[in-house]
């Protein structure tokens, strides 16, 4: 059987250090490993819009946004195929014989789902495309046969409703749809990084993100407000490493050849949390020194995307060609499952 990857991404917003220490950095080490056969990576427009209904021209306008920061961090289209969810449309048609395998009650108990209608303030009016977002992804990944699921933990339940729907459909019509397989993170801290306020998830919608394409300046203000230990008043005042934000991103991102560059009297992350845990260190200097460690990061992404956004025609042109080659494979499921299940009236 083919190793095959899908991923993606919702259009809503430009991405940012969440999405790169969270999805875009497995995606980069899967992409160059060779260890896979294909690999879809979509954006994911119409399942954006079952929240974004009222307001289709911020998805529109963020597709080529979440494209430029694919490309920017080194996504290469040539080893990988990005297209855009609504124009291949028989991911909703799969999704519309899929809705008849799960009932609401089932889709209400779905963790992810109850978390995120809460999030949102669904509770009493929740759009029914946004409650039958578990029955979409199984769409999307059935149609390309992908068995290979890059997931953070939070979205387990949703691999494992996709199992119990491909096992229904398969039990009933006798099909042969591809069991796909949730590829966890290894760094749980990683795939859930806070906030720079320290409370929350990195989020877009809350405000608190570094986003890959913001300015030296931005990058800067916002590591300078990062939430560290309330405490920690004085200099000489003992801080708090737990729940510490510059701290948790000091795990996340520090390697030991920053403190030759960057901080040569401290040798490891360790001694300095050790010199900050006991007291004589500011929050200032840890500050600065991330801020130097994300300036290192960010910059060549920033610089790629710049040039890269000269260049609308080739953006579309690489949107085209991949959308073209998904919707290919997706028809080919969808004659699949319409032979399963005895409406493939006219071949």
């Amino acid at each position: 059987m083919k190793n095959i990857i899908l991923t993606g991404d919702r259009p809503t917003g430009r991405l940012h250090l969440g999405h790169y220490v969270g999805s875009i950095m497995k995606r980069l080490e899967l992409q160059n490993s060779n260890d896979y056969d294909e690999m879809y990576i979509m954006i994911a427009d119409s399942q954006a819009l079952t929240d974004n209904y009222d307001n289709p021209e911020k998805i529109k306008n963020n597709v080529t946004e979440v494209l430029l920061d694919y490309l920017s961090c080194g996504l290469d289209p040539k080893k990988c195929t990005i297209f855009i969810q609504s124009a291949v449309p028989e991911l909703a048609e799969l999704t519309f014989y899929y809705m008849n395998l799960v009932t609401v009650a089932r889709l209400y108990r779905n963790p992810t789902v109850k978390n995120e209608i809460k999030l949102r303030g669904f509770e009493e009016s929740i759009p029914s495309g946004f409650l039958n977002y578990p029955v979409s992804q199984t769409a999307d990944i059935t149609a390309f046969k992908a068995n290979i699921i890059p997931v953070g933990n939070d979205q387990l339940p949703m691999i494992e409703q996709a199992k119990e729907i491909v096992k229904k459909f398969n039990d009933i019509y006798k099909g042969n749809l591809v069991m796909p397989n949730a590829l966890l993170p290894t760094n749980e801290t990683a795939s859930r990084l806070p906030g720079i306020d320290g409370k929350n998830k990195m989020s877009k919608s809350l405000n608190n993100c570094i986003y890959l394409s913001d300015s030296k300046e931005e990058i800067k203000r916002k590591v300078m407000e990062m939430y560290t230990d309330k405490d920690h008043i004085k200099i000489t005042d003992p801080g708090k490493i737990e729940g510490n934000v510059v701290f948790t991103y000091l795990d996340v991102f520090c390697k030991k050849e920053h403190f030759k560059k960057y901080l040569n009297e401290y040798e490891s992350l360790d001694e300095l949390k050790a010199h900050y845990q006991k007291g004589g260190l500011g929050d200032v200097k840890i500050k600065l020194f991330l801020n130097d460690i994300l300036q290192e990061l960010l910059q060549p992404i920033r610089e790629k995307r710049e040039l890269l956004s000269k260049n609308q025609d080739e953006l579309y042109k690489i949107l085209q060609e991949g959308t073209e080659k998904a919707r290919q494979t997706a028809k080919k499921t969808m004659k699949e499952v319409k032979q399963a299940m005895q409406i493939d009236y006219f071949d």
